[in-house]
């Protein structure tokens, strides 16, 4: 059996662009829940700095991960963060089961 692939992801909102940005990481959620290699897409928004999201992702395998990164919505996605966002893109660690 191969190894999941996961990972989290944060990144603040700008001044006044939480909700945006909260709707738009709800939207892609849904589309992202529906790949066939995921197995948790899990957004959430910090309970005492609402601007800070924490994004858990878990992939069946580097071969669901890979198929979850040219799924077509996420460069559209990503684009429409990277303005809505401070850092230039989401902060991305990956994890291993110990």
């Amino acid at each position: 059996m191969t190894d999941p692939t996961i990972l989290h992801a944060t990144f603040t909102a700008r001044p006044g662009q939480a909700e945006r940005v909260a709707a738009l990481l709800a939207g892609f959620a849904e589309e992202v829940r529906r790949e066939e290699g995921c197995v948790v897409f899990d957004a959430t928004r910090l309970v005492d700095d609402t601007d800070r999201f924490f994004v858990y992702e878990v992939y069946r395998d580097e071969a669901a991960f890979q198929t979850h990164l040219v799924n077509p919505a996420g460069g559209p996605f990503n684009a429409a963060l990277q303005e809505l966002i401070v850092e230039p893109s989401s902060q991305l660690t990956f994890l291993r089961r110990i």
